[in-house]
């Protein structure tokens, strides 16, 4: 086994993947309770006090409302850019400043035997990142909360083995929906969040480089999205392509409040 993946929760109302070798395990974010993240890496067979270190993508509540706990009570390390930093530090409670890893940027970071690579996104936050993890051959990547994809995104990811990747809601529901006006335009805006259709486009994308099988849709809105909706409008995109999915791809959901499949990618 090279590398695994897990989302414990994506939406909303809170974020935390899990990155994994045999020998390193890695959480992506810490947006939800501290008993939640627990639960939800026993369930797939993983006890919290083996968890080597957090990353953030961006200080956003939803990203880091558990991470206090973590640290505080698991002891765990959290590496982390030297901007989201001072924009988490006074929301999270005291922390031992020896857990802290800060960096300027992160990239070419050895976590254990993951290499973490990350590109700047577009997104209403001080420093937010996406995440690419390398292991032995394979290739795992991280892209949610962001407006637009950038050039380098894609170069980042076109490798990749898996891709996670926001499909946050369904332009037509998000415009007629009950959201203010300030707030449609922000989700939106080149700094708010990727659509169904920017999803399908850009996972297309991806694809056609030809080494990516795994695609995993996250951060669905609960307001302005359905799971099968986003599923329906990406595979539709993806199939216009002459991607077929189940036989080119796999595509599958994360959830908001619940574990996703754990997905073992072998070299």
């Amino acid at each position: 086994m090279a590398l695994s993946f897990c989302s414990l929760a994506s939406g909303s109302s809170g974020n935390c993947q899990l990155v994994a070798s045999e020998q390193t395990k890695i959480l992506v974010d810490a947006g939800m309770s501290g008993k939640y993240i627990k639960g939800s890496l026993e369930h797939i067979g993983i006890s919290i006090e083996d968890i080597d270190g957090i990353l953030l993508t961006h200080e956003h509540a939803d990203h880091i409302s558990g991470l206090g706990v973590l640290m505080r009570r698991y002891k765990m390390p959290l590496f982390v850019t030297e901007k989201t930093w001072d924009a988490v530090k006074s929301k999270i409670g005291n922390i031992d400043p020896n857990l802290l890893r800060l960096y300027p940027h992160i990239d070419d970071l050895a976590i254990g035997d993951i290499m973490v690579q990350s590109a700047r996104i577009s997104h209403d936050a001080v420093d937010p990142l996406c995440y690419a993890f390398i292991n032995d051959g394979t290739k795992i990547g991280i892209a949610t909360d962001l407006g637009t994809i950038s050039d380098e995104v894609v170069a980042k990811f076109k490798d990749c083995d898996l891709l996670m990747i926001e499909s946050n809601h369904d332009i037509e529901m998000l415009k007629t929906g009950n959201y203010p006006m300030v707030l449609k335009r922000r989700i939106l805006s080149e700094f708010g969040h990727l659509s169904n259709d920017d999803a399908g486009y850009i996972a297309r994308e991806i694809i056609g480089f030809g080494k990516t099988k795994h695609i995993l849709l996250a951060h669905l809105s609960k307001e302005n999205n359905f799971p099968d909706l986003a599923y329906e409008t990406v595979r539709g995109i993806l199939e216009e392509g002459s991607i077929e999915v189940g036989k080119d791809i796999i595509l599958d959901m994360t959830y908001r409040d619940r574990v996703s499949k754990l997905y073992k990618i072998n070299k």
